[in-house]
């Protein structure tokens, strides 16, 4: 093969080897954008792995509130129950759900007047 077929083939090769001087700079200028790429491709990477470890962290809080939430939710069920209980079994017994008092007589105020 010849120069100028091997040149042809591999463009970028013969201009760096042929050019001299502005081969080499074209060599250095695409090496620099390589490495700032690299480096802010590892930014990105870094960026995207805290912005998960966050979101875990988050999940993480908000799952154990939410079950502490629900153990709230089932003592005050049980307290609910319980005291539903209570006021069933009372209710037999309370002379204030037999009387025929209004609901103005049970006041203190409205007691106080009728003396």
């Amino acid at each position: 093969m010849s120069d100028l077929s091997s040149q042809q083939q591999q463009p970028g090769r013969a201009a760096h080897l042929g050019g001299g001087w502005t081969g080499l700079k074209d060599e250095g200028r695409r090496m620099k954008r390589k490495e700032k790429n690299r480096v802010a491709a590892q930014k990105s990477r870094k960026r995207q792995t805290q912005r998960a470890d966050q979101l875990h962290q988050a999940c993480e809080l908000l799952e154990q509130r939410n079950r502490k939430l629900k153990r709230e939710v089932d003592s005050l069920s049980e307290e609910q129950n319980f005291l539903s209980e209570a006021l069933r079994a009372h209710e037999p017994f309370c002379p204030i759900m037999h009387c025929s008092f209004t609901p103005s007589s049970l006041q203190p105020d409205a007691a106080a007047r009728s003396v």
